[in-house]
Parts: structure tokens; C-alpha cells; sequence
């Protein structure tokens, strides 16, 4: 949905410098790009939009467009994989960024299997650490986007948030947004309306957390990247 006259005066009038941050934004929906568009997309270029606005450095990418092998291994190559696009294109953007955010749809009540793959990879360099000896993700934040026709938006982000954390990232309060259609067959975001709407452009709590959940990822970056990380004292691996 186009950003509203409320969000861009947020935009507008931020004064906080978020310069310098990177975020990456990965799309977990099952189908690649050239198959058609994604609900989830449309939802997550609003935040992207934001983030962009107030001067942080962007990236997208559709996990369904990359070979990424099953494992949890940082290259499964090593490990019997004939293809692996983990190591060489999603990996080193995941480490550059300081904003993670994970979109996924809703299947069945669940994330997507792409979203549970992305977060089988993360957990695959768990054991790789910063320069403090911390935890790789220790220092960067996560946060969480879902669509879909019934409810799960809550289970879903409580499960990729979840492990989020537990591999280091620091999860922001209200770090998680989603649009939900009715019960039962139905539009899905995005779509086009008899009348000509488009469903979920109007739902002023997805817009409200949205706009929440982008500025807190970028306040808690400021604030992390400003102080150098997370204080490296008895949450080092040496300890």
C-alpha cells in the first residue's frame, strides 16, 4: 500500500540519522519472481520504502529465485550438495546487514518451508563469531512480516522471532507486522477488488504496526551499531 499523508510526515520529520545501516529484506513466498508477483512483496516495500526514505541502505531478495540447498551447514556444497546459492549470494548480504526482516506467507496455519529453510541457514553459522568473540548475529536486529487469508499472523511471527533471538539477533518491541483476509476463500494483499481497491490497503492497524515495526528495527540498529554492539561481558563464548 502507498505510503499515507501520516507516514510520510513521519518520514519527513525524522531527524535521527539511520546513515550507514544496511537492511536486507528476504521474501520467503513459495513462488519465484517469474511466476508473478507476491503478496508478501507488496507488503514489504512498504517498510522498504521507509527504511529508504530515512537513509537507510536497502536490499530485497526473493529466496525462491536462488538454489538454496536444505541443511544447516554455512556452504552444503561441502556436504553432498550439487548447487548451493547460500554461501555466495544470500550469506554475505545476511552478514553485512544490520536489519534482518523475514517475510513469509501463511500455509496451512504455518510459515512457508522457504521461511523454515532461511532460518535452517542462519542457524547453519550459529557457531561463527564476531570480533568479540559473541555470537555472529550478536549486535544486529530481526523482525518479521506475514500475509495470508486466515489467522496465524501471531504463531507465525512468534516462531521466526523466536529463532531469530536464539541464534543472537535482538528482536525490537513490536517487531512484527502482517494482513490477514477473512476466513475461507478469498483475496489475498494486494489483490484487486471488484471495486477497483486493492484488499489490505485500508486496514489501519497493518498500516499502524508497519510503521511501528520499521522505525523500531531502525532505532535499535542506531542504537546497537552506535554503541559498538552488545557489551561482550559474560556472553562471549570464552565464558
Amino acid at each position: 500500500m502507498p505510503l499515507d499523508q501520516r507516514q510520510k510526515e513521519l518520514v519527513s520529520g525524522n531527524r535521527t540519522d539511520f546513515s550507514g545501516l544496511r537492511a536486507l529484506f528476504i521474501n520467503t513466498t513459495l513462488t519465484p519472481t517469474e511466476q508473478g508477483r507476491s503478496h508478501t512483496e507488496t507488503l514489504m516495500r512498504d517498510a522498504i520504502e521507509i527504511m529508504s526514505r530515512c537513509g537507510v541502505s536497502t536490499d530485497y531478495l526473493r529466496a525462491a529465485d536462488h538454489r538454496i540447498a536444505f541443511g544447516v551447514q554455512p556452504d552444503m556444497r561441502k556436504h553432498g550438495a550439487e548447487v548451493d546459492d547460500w554461501p555466495d549470494s544470500i550469506w554475505p548480504k545476511v552478514r553485512d546487514s544490520h536489519i534482518l526482516v523475514i517475510g513469509t506467507p501463511i500455509w496451512l496455519g504455518e510459515e512457508s518451508s522457504i521461511c523454515r529453510m532461511i532460518i535452517e541457514r542462519l542457524y547453519a553459522h550459529s557457531a561463527q563469531k564476531n570480533d568479540k568473540g559473541q555470537y555472529i548475529y550478536y549486535g544486529k536486529v530481526g523482525g518479521c512480516m506475514v500475509t495470508g487469508n486466515e489467522d496465524g499472523i501471531k504463531a507465525v511471527s512468534n516462531t521466526v522471532l523466536y529463532s531469530l533471538q536464539h541464534v543472537g539477533y535482538t528482536v525490537p518491541p513490536q517487531a512484527d507486522c502482517g494482513w490477514i483476509g477473512e476466513a475461507g476463500p478469498g483475496p489475498s494483499y494486494g489483490d484487486t477488488m471488484d471495486d477497483g481497491s486493492q484488499a489490505g490497503f485500508d486496514n489501519e492497524f497493518t498500516r499502524k504496526n508497519l510503521t511501528t515495526m520499521t522505525f523500531n528495527l531502525m532505532h535499535f540498529a542506531r542504537m546497537l551499531n552506535d554503541a559498538g554492539g552488545v557489551p561482550a561481558y559474560g556472553n562471549t563464548t570464552a565464558q
